[in-house]
């Protein structure tokens, strides 16, 4: 699932989506909380749930992330039960440019539950006064086209509205805009082919930090 490095990092300005969500009904009502490590197993069997294809995150990956990052993961608890997950990690969106291996979060069904994630997300994003938010959606309509056409042309004909991609359209309908493709994102996720759309959420309050005091000291001291 990707390295774990020490955050935030320095000049990290990108919260990434890291962890998918489970495609659960949330007929009642929705309430996010921090993760806890004894969710693990309760998040572990959601995942195998959505996606039983896709291994889900080891106890070691899963407490890794909380120690990187506790502000970024959470669960969704739904008439007492976990009804999704998610995780983010603050990273330099330079260090992740199209073609590094990263994760994403993905949610086919239950969206009561992923919009209360994205709603967490976005207010951590203005908190931190982060510049976006980034993330991988699959693309699992795409094995049954996948000789026809390319992904990049896929994703623009889902886009379009001409190609029913339910996730993709869901994340588009909550602010996020589709950058381009990750090819070869997840190997192992047979149903996209191994790919993945990225999509980025800009924050609009976000204001770029000022130059340090002592920059500014120094700069009047070379103007002198």
């Amino acid at each position: 699932m990707g390295s774990i490095r020490p955050f935030p990092r320095k000049g990290a300005h990108t919260i990434a989506d890291v962890w998918r969500m489970a495609p659960v009904g949330t007929a009642g009502a929705v309430r996010v909380r921090p993760a806890r490590l004894e969710d693990y197993a309760a998040v572990r069997a959601v995942e195998r749930a959505a996606h039983p294809g896709i291994a889900p995150l080891t106890l070691r990956q899963f407490e890794a992330r909380r120690q990187a990052f506790a502000e970024g993961q959470w669960v969704v608890e739904c008439d007492g039960a976990i009804a999704g997950a998610g995780s983010s990690l603050i990273v330099r969106w330079e260090d992740y440019t199209v073609g590094h291996t990263w994760n994403g979060n993905t949610s086919r069904r239950g969206y009561g539950a992923a919009r209360a994630l994205h709603q967490a997300r976005k207010r951590l994003c203005r908190r931190l006064n982060l510049r976006r938010v980034v993330g991988a959606v699959r693309l699992p309509g795409y094995h049954a086209v996948h000789e026809a056409m390319a992904p990049e042309l896929y994703v623009k004909r889902a886009i379009w509205g001409e190609v029913e991609e339910p996730t993709l359209a869901f994340h588009l309908s909550q602010g996020f805009q589709c950058c381009g493709v990750l090819q070869g994102f997840l190997p192992e996720d047979a149903e996209s082919c191994g790919h993945a759309a990225l999509v980025v959420w800009l924050n609009p309050l976000y204001t770029p930090p000022g130059p340090s005091a002592f920059a500014q000291s120094e700069r009047q001291r070379k103007c002198a």
